[in-house]
């Protein structure tokens, strides 16, 4: 066995969610790696980048093949500590750092892997800050599932760079590859959008969900907005995604202090930068954690929800009931939960079980809207 395949083979998922179909190394890791081997050697120390590695496969891949100092920027926290978790299991604490997604991260790079995101906007906001600070040489290899890439990937690579072409496909994975950084490229994020109907502009990172856009079943939570909680002193919006139930929660009750958190950096970036555009940056602390990990017990009059039902491409319910199990614990006994989800998961049973009695505020055919009271 290889040192490459013998160190990928250790690889684990953790802390992230553990399932039969949910695996911590995939094809598209294995197919960026041997593309990449020839390249990484002969990059220098400092010079291969990697975005988006899952749980430390494309980084402890490429160190195992020459790669020193490599800089990572990884949007969720839980493939931070996946890959901390596994470069000590693997003996290679210390080849790699993270580095967010930004000039820092890009400079000087030759090579850079990338898992391919689930949208456009957030492949856009990588491919615009690489060719803005990357080598003039350097070599970008993004790596998706078949079925996930589109013609519209490579248009969007096109739009920062002069060459884009793509390997063959090996096990329902291909390999785009864009080479000759567009001079001139700056990036345009973060977008803004203003929403009259809510009075709010709302901001937004390539990665964030829903982008500038309000999402339905955020704006389904939002017609209960006057029902939650109204003696509520402190308030958290848990994985707020662009921040707009947080700075709605602020904007509308001005004695409650608004916590918002979320572990995708483009989300805290995002929720960040939707408060300060709303004039809301001294009442909203936005904090990047995972499932509430840095609130105290019991400290929470209210919380709001509107949970994630998939974990990469597989429909988990575990990655919802998490965040159930976390608003309980920071919710004081009496604090409510108001949750909205697709209407067809039905979680009501599973929310009276973690968090306390549960009725459903609103109904529609696709979403349903919960309060939960902390028993």
């Amino acid at each position: 066995m290889t040192e490459t395949a013998e160190v990928l083979s250790q690889l684990r998922r953790a802390p992230d969610v553990e399932a039969p179909e949910l695996v911590a190394v995939d094809a598209t890791d294995r197919l960026l790696l041997d593309t990449a081997a020839e390249l990484v050697a002969g990059c220098g120390p400092g010079a291969v980048a990697v975005v988006d590695d899952a749980y430390g496969a494309l980084t402890l891949g490429a160190v195992t093949m020459g790669a020193r100092d490599v800089r990572v920027a990884q949007d969720l926290l839980v493939g931070e500590r996946a890959l901390e978790r596994n470069a000590e299991r693997t003996g290679l604490t210390g080849t790699s750092r993270p580095v967010p997604l930004g000039p820092a991260l890009a400079d000087g790079a030759r090579l850079v892997l990338v898992q391919a995101p689930k949208g456009l906007e957030a492949l856009r906001e990588i491919a615009e800050v690489l060719a803005a600070s990357a080598a003039p040489d350097v070599t970008v290899l993004v790596g998706g599932r078949v079925k996930h890439m589109t013609h519209a990937m490579n248009d969007v690579l096109g739009e920062s760079f002069t060459e884009v072409s793509a390997t063959l496909a090996r096990q329902k994975s291909r390999v785009l590859v864009a080479r000759g950084p567009r001079p001139g490229v700056r990036t345009t994020f973060p977008r803004r959008q203003e929403h009259p109907d809510l009075g709010l502009t709302v901001c937004a990172h390539g990665a964030a969900f829903a982008g500038t856009k309000v999402d339905i079943g955020t704006r389904t939570l939002l017609r209960s907005l006057d029902r939650m909680a109204p003696d509520a002193e402190v308030a958290l919006d848990l994985g707020c995604g662009t921040g707009v139930l947080a700075a709605a929660l602020a904007a509308a009750r001005l004695t409650v202090r608004v916590v918002a958190t979320d572990q995708s950096a483009a989300a805290v970036r995002s929720a960040t930068e939707t408060a300060a555009a709303n004039d809301l940056g001294d009442r909203i602390d936005v904090v990047r954690d995972d499932a509430a990990e840095s609130l105290a017990d019991g400290g929470v009059d209210l919380v709001v929800l509107n949970p994630p039902f998939h974990v990469g491409a597989a429909v988990v319910t575990t990655a919802a009931d998490r965040l159930f199990a976390a608003a309980a614990r920071v919710l004081r006994p009496g604090g409510e939960l108001w949750t909205v989800y697709n209407s067809a998961l039905r979680y009501k049973p599973v929310l009276s079980r973690l968090v306390g009695p549960t009725r459903v505020a609103e109904q529609t055919p696709k979403f349903t809207v919960t309060v939960s009271t902390r028993r």
